[in-house]
C-alpha cells in the first residue's frame, strides 16, 4: 500500500473486507435459492467475518496508540 499511515491502511482493509462479505452473502443466497451446497460458501463467509473483526480490533489498537500522550 502506498499510504504509510497505519490507520488509513487498516481502514481500507476494513472497507474491502465489508465489500467481500456483502458479495459473499449474495453468493450464499444465490446458491441457497438454487438448491446448491452452501457449506463451503458459508464457511468462507464466516472466515471473512472473522477477518473483519480482527481488522476492527487492530484498528482500535492503532487508534489507541495514536491517542497516547507523547505521540
Amino acid at each position: 500500500m502506498a499510504d504509510r499511515d497505519p490507520l488509513s491502511q487498516v481502514d481500507r482493509l476494513i472497507a474491502d473486507c465489508k465489500k467481500r462479505i456483502a458479495r459473499q452473502r449474495e453468493v450464499v443466497a444465490s446458491a441457497f435459492q438454487e438448491g446448491g451446497d452452501t457449506e463451503v460458501l458459508v464457511s468462507m463467509l464466516r472466515a471473512f467475518e472473522a477477518s473483519l473483526r480482527a481488522f476492527e480490533k487492530h484498528r482500535q489498537l492503532i487508534f489507541d496508540r495514536q491517542k497516547k500522550p507523547g505521540r
